[in-house]
């Protein structure tokens, strides 16, 4: 990746965001993070930060620099509750999070995502959830289904100059997921759910971020890329 390059990363105060804010640091990026606290920068002090709640601000373009390489939104809710305990608010909250935020930051956004030099780049997350039915995920995954569509829909709509694509993950080691990890025994049961037996690690996941974001993904665009220890695309029979 070319140094002095710009980007927004909204929600990069944790898990993937923050492993992402990082390496883009370490290419000599200039990165804006948007989130709820700063509490980071005792880490990546090199970023400037904005204040922003994905569930309830709308993004003021002001705070982005004349032009921006690229975007990634990585906001996002698991609210894993049987289809009839959840109510209409929760899939409501989830799909404002999820996918309305989205929305509202690359609107703002979109007219220095236009003036990029060599064009630019969004990233978006799913889940391997919309793809893999699984129980109890009837509310993110139909708000994750909703950020594919917008997905391909951007894709087409904004390219060739802006390239759009998700990254549709499963279970990985990020404060959101902290429930589902918190101890040994939850551990290893969610690693053994997965083909490759392991939990999805937070830097692995931003490296393919960054290639997205950089000059080796000029030629994708409109995907939704599987980073997800083989559970959407593998069955092993006899474990």
């Amino acid at each position: 990746m070319a140094p002095d390059r710009k980007y927004l990363i909204v929600g990069g105060g944790s898990g993937i965001g923050l492993a992402t804010v990082r390496r883009l640091l370490e290419a000599s990026a200039e990165v804006v993070v948007a989130s709820r606290t700063a509490e980071f920068l005792g880490e990546v002090p090199a970023a400037r930060h904005v204040a922003f709640d994905a569930a309830a601000d709308t993004f003021d373009p002001a705070e982005l620099p004349a032009h921006l390489d690229g975007l990634v939104y990585c906001p996002g809710t698991i609210n894993l509750r049987p289809f009839a305990r959840l109510s209409t608010e929760e899939f409501l909250h989830d799909f404002n999070i999820n996918l309305l935020g989205a929305v509202r930051v690359i609107q703002a956004a979109l007219p220095v995502l236009k003036k990029a030099p060599e064009g630019a780049s969004i990233v978006l997350f799913s889940t391997v959830a919309v793809q893999t039915g699984m129980s109890f995920h009837a509310s993110v995954a139909s708000a994750k289904g909703a950020v594919e569509g917008l997905t391909r829909s951007l894709a087409a709509e904004l390219a060739p100059g802006i390239r759009v694509n998700a990254i549709a993950p499963s279970l990985t080691d990020t404060p959101l997921a902290a429930a589902l990890l918190a101890n040994e025994a939850k551990r290893e049961a969610g690693a053994k759910r997965h083909p490759l037996q392991a939990v999805g690690d937070p830097d692995q996941v931003a490296a393919f971020v960054c290639t997205l974001l950089g000059p080796a993904g000029r030629w994708v665009t409109g995907q939704i890329l599987h980073i997800d220890g083989g559970m959407s695309a593998v069955r092993l029979f006899g474990r």
